[in-house]
């Protein structure tokens, strides 16, 4: 049972008149005696008012589960479901009416303050009538409870609406009340009438996305009897998000990365960007099955609740623009696009009741962005009260890309430390599942990973992600606790293990008759991710990737003896692990990393610098030319440097600026440079890494941690530029920036102390706050703290006056962790604790209680303390 949905067919203007019902309205002058008055005294069925008996009170009841148990008009799915067998009513209502009932039994007063609150009325309810649920099942037990709940709080408002009644709790009552009627408002906006036709095949449409939908390949759950793809409600590891504020935002403290569930609340239109990796395609999959099924988050239900998902990845028809609606489910190769009612999608889209999901604009080339941007423009303005959520790589956009046309913008944060290891464990709990042969040493690996990334910088640098934190897990695993260094030579290990050992941990025989050793395979592989580079694909037609191969083949012996094109590309298909066909007719790469890692080998064996220096200024080929830098021989290297740093006819100033800061951020990827040129490309950008706005600081961190050694000395440098550098520093992931970043703790410009303070998740939790948290001076500043290691942290260097709230905790550890309690004068909740407020009353300093916009009004805030909705 979802209480969501009953809550949404209690709607406040029918539920509020059945409610008053049971209650009188005091004489002339009740509440301004000196004694307030008691809820007893006020019941329509006691006393010398009386006008209700029993069975009036029990008619009520039943009129109350019925509104509950009743679809709202044009429901689908599980909000037509019953909370309750039809033979349960009467039990339900049997309950209900003794619980309320017991209104006049209860001695609590109703005084001018109105201290009282819904939930303490609910309880001693229950407490008056403790028997009246007990026959109930355990759906009829929580059908009772939302009921209880829902009338609690319309009794109180009934109260807070007297005349002469001052309530403190008037306003959060009232702001709950009108969240119900919205909810309800919402869901019959989304589910106006619709044709049997409509309503049948929107029902199946469900149902096939929730399973189309449901499993997606986690990198390294291949091997050793593993199955090749985790289903999506164990694999799904909640993403957080941060907001992109805009390129002239600055000052006070940043809202930490939160779940992006909570992000997404409230918001219609949105641009999340995340690298290659970060989870980007899993967040709107997960959304679409979440959304079909109707088993959404508590802070998207009101959003999303109701809505049809279309989840449209954009390199499906990168060369040929977004479909249109009609030919939605076509594009995406939905198995039942044919059955669809003429014009469905269309009217889906006019009644705004479509969730649309648009995945990786980067896919779409570059000079196709621009069509691509205009067409959501359009559509946004057509068909208005959709809900749109776009994805990108960083770089494949500009800043502030769709800001105009109402979009918000948030970042897919890296995950941290915290996040890595909830991963690892999540991920050998999953392999442990499986009984495989290793078994007994799983444990051991679990342990010895969690430990290296936590001790090894270069390996906590690259397991920022799901992608690479999977294959970390995999390769581990598969050369017995033995990890190879850097990223380059991460992806040869997880190609050998691929291609080499893959069937042979599975115990799988050449079932095909085709034998090729590994070489043959990424030699072809290669081909294909070369023909897509050349090309600007991120997918290709099955009878071109077949053509490429017959071209190849002859080159190949070990590969055309053993097959033609034909059963060659079957065996590259079925058993690498690397390709896959999303669509009949078409194949791609399982992702573009490995696409881009292949295409740079393949370029860097032809000897086609000449191509990656023409294409240098693109966003899609960064990663092709810093693994290049990573693949080629140090003259090569050094040529390929030296081209990035030339002047080129017909490249735009801007360009010409990426293409230098790509030098700079390839450098690192160098097994063996020339000294001489790696001074050139640091004299080259020396000048270039003095960041005049914020999103040109922010854009620097993508060069990685040698752009620290390129930044100007902070104590060389007045306060809004120290405040730019240290947009900069914290926007690389790396301890390495803390060293930098000590040059700027003494600083007393607010802004750059909040962008310090603000970045703590971000690194070793003990280190940072030994060599920055304690060395920021705590004037007006929000010391953030996003778990207990933090919280401890801030304990032992004495508290601080000033907290935020940026990740999970129960009031207990809040409680026990903010020390001295008589030190806290500020509290920001940027992370919603789903209690009340009552617990602040611990604090006896605390003036004022900050709440971040997108988390739901609070209550229960203790008398003298000033709440302020940011």
């Amino acid at each position: 049972m979802d209480p969501m949905i009953i809550m949404a067919r209690l709607a406040p203007k029918v539920v509020g008149p059945l409610v008053r019902k049971l209650l009188v309205r005091p004489g002339p002058g009740a509440f301004l005696v000196g004694r307030p008055l008691r809820i007893a005294r006020l019941v329509s069925f006691r006393g010398e008012q009386r006008t209700l008996g029993e069975r009036e009170v029990r008619r009520i009841a039943a009129k109350l589960v019925e509104r509950a148990v009743t679809p709202l008009p044009g429901a689908t799915g599980p909000a037509r479901e019953r909370p309750v067998a039809p033979d349960e009513d009467r039990a339900v209502t049997d309950a209900l009416s003794r619980t309320l009932w017991a209104l006049g039994d209860l001695d609590t007063e109703i005084a001018q303050d109105a201290r009282l609150e819904a939930g303490e009325l609910a309880r001693q309810l229950r407490r008056a009538a403790p028997d009246a649920a007990r026959e109930l099942t355990g759906d009829g037990a929580e059908l009772h409870s939302v009921l209880v709940d829902t009338a609690a709080l319309h009794i109180l408002n009934h109260f807070t609406q007297l005349t002469g009644f001052v309530a403190r709790t008037v306003v959060e009552n009232r702001r709950t009340l009108g969240r119900i009627d919205d909810t309800v408002g919402a869901l019959a906006a989304r589910l106006p009438s619709r044709s049997a036709e409509d309503a049948a095949f929107e029902a199946q449409y469900a149902l096939d996305t929730a399973v189309l939908h449901s499993h997606l390949t986690i990198f390294g759950l291949d091997l050793v009897h593993s199955p090749d793809s985790w289903p999506l409600d164990a694999a799904y590891l909640g993403l957080r998000c941060e907001p992109e504020p805009p390129a002239a935002d600055r000052g006070g403290a940043p809202e930490p990365a939160v779940p992006a569930e909570h992000a997404l609340s409230g918001l219609c239109r949105v641009l999340v960007r995340g690298v290659a990796g970060s989870g980007k395609t899993t967040l709107l999959q997960w959304l679409a099955v979440a959304t079909a099924r109707g088993e959404l988050p508590p802070a998207l239900r009101r959003a999303l609740y109701g809505r049809v998902p279309f989840l449209l990845p954009v390199r499906r028809f990168a060369h040929h623009g977004l479909p249109s609606p009609g030919a939605f489910l076509a594009a995406v190769c939905y198995p039942g696009a044919e059955a669809q009612p003429p014009g469905w999608a269309d009217r889906v889209l006019r009644a705004g009741r479509a969730l649309l999901l648009i995945d990786g604009v980067d896919e779409a080339p570059e000079d196709r962005r621009e069509a691509l941007r205009r067409k959501l423009r359009d559509w946004t303005a057509l068909y208005p009260g959709n809900v749109w959520i776009v994805t990108s790589r960083p770089s494949a956009v500009r800043a502030d890309w769709l800001t105009a046309d109402g979009f918000t913008e948030l970042s897919l944060a890296p995950m941290s430390r915290e996040d890595i290891a909830a991963f690892i464990q999540r991920w050998h709990r999953a392999a442990a599942q499986q009984a495989p042969d290793d078994m007994d040493r799983l444990p051991h690996y679990e342990r010895t990973l969690l430990n290296a990334v936590r001790i090894t910088r270069d390996l906590g640098r690259l397991a920022t992600n799901p992608l690479m934190c999977g294959m970390i897990c995999a390769l581990h695993r598969d050369r017995r606790g033995y990890l190879p260094n850097g990223r380059k030579e991460l992806y040869e290990a997880a190609l050998s293990m691929l291609l080499e050992r893959r069937d042979r941990e599975r115990a799988m025989g050449t079932t095909d008759g085709i034998d090729l050793p590994r070489q043959p395979k990424i030699q072809l592989l290669q081909k294909l991710a070369h023909w897509m580079l050349v090309n600007g694909r991120s997918e290709m037609d099955r009878e071109i990737a077949v053509d490429t191969l017959a071209q190849h083949l002859p080159a190949i012996p070990d590969a055309a003896r053993q097959g033609d094109p034909e059963e060659i590309y079957r065996h590259l298909l079925n058993r690498t692990g690397l390709l896959r066909e999303p669509a009949p007719g078409t194949v791609d790469f399982v992702h573009r990393t490995f696409q881009d890692f292949l295409a740079a080998r393949a370029t860097v064996q032809r000897h086609d610098f000449g191509l990656l220096l023409n294409h240098a200024h693109l966003s899609e080929w960064e990663d092709v030319i810093r693994m290049a830098v990573a693949l080629a021989r140090p003259d090569e290297c050094a040529a390929l440097l030296n081209g990035l740093l030339a002047p080129r006819p017909g490249i735009r100033a801007a360009e010409a600026r990426h293409r230098k800061l790509l030098a700079a951020a390839c450098v690192g990827h160098a097994a063996e440079l020339d000294p001489e040129v790696r001074h050139r490309v640091r004299r080259f950008t020396r000048d270039m890494v003095r960041p005049s706005t914020v999103a040109g600081a922010r854009a620097l961190g993508w060069i990685g941690p040698i752009v620290l050694e390129m930044l100007p000395e902070p104590a060389e440098v007045s306060d809004d530029e120290a405040y730019l550098l240290a947009v900069t520093a914290t926007s690389i992931a790396d301890d390495m920036a803390i060293d930098y970043l000590a040059g700027l703790r003494k600083r007393t410009s607010p802004d750059v102390r909040a962008q310090l303070a603000g970045a703590w998740r971000r690194y070793d939790t003990a280190r940072y706050a030994r060599e920055i948290i304690a060395h920021l001076d705590p004037d007006e500043l929000f010391f953030p703290v996003a778990d207990t290691e933090e919280l401890h942290a801030l304990r032992e260097l004495g508290g601080r006056p000033y907290l935020q709230i940026a990740g999970e905790f129960t009031v207990a550890e809040l409680i026990d962790g903010i020390v001295p309690a008589d030190g806290l004068v500020r509290l920001w909740l940027a992370y919603g604790l789903g209690a009340s407020m009552a617990w602040l009353a611990a604090f006896p300093r605390l003036e004022e209680l900050r709440i971040s916009g997108r988390l739901p009004p609070v209550t229960g805030v203790p008398e003298g303390i000033r709440v302020v909705e940011l």
